[in-house]
């Protein structure tokens, strides 16, 4: 079920055109553990570069309207939604998002 809900959410997010506003939200539960390390696609959930103003930005620019999914894949990597985002996030994408999240200091 959980599956779906997220494979549906990422499929209506690759259909949003105009960008999403930024609302501050929660840090993720294990921002904390991974605030020290380099930000990568693969490796870092998404509610942690949401935790971080300039990883939510990077997600804001790259995917704008993904903070309206946000409860549904927080505990995910940008990697694990990219099959089910129906081609929103492709390997072309997940590069563009790497090259932003690689200039966060």
């Amino acid at each position: 079920m959980k599956t779906k809900i997220v494979a549906a959410a990422v499929a209506v997010l690759s259909l949003a055109v105009v960008p999403a506003m930024a609302q501050p939200q929660g840090a993720a539960a294990s921002a904390a553990a991974q605030v020290a390390s380099k930000y990568s696609v693969d490796k870092t959930l998404i509610g942690v570069l949401w935790a971080d103003p300039k990883g939510r930005e990077v997600l804001l620019k790259e995917l704008p309207p993904i903070e309206m999914y946000l409860d549904m894949i927080k505990d995910m990597t940008l990697t694990q939604v990219a099959p089910q985002s129906g081609g929103a996030i492709d390997e072309a994408k997940l590069k563009a998002i790497q090259v932003d999240l690689d200039a966060i200091k």
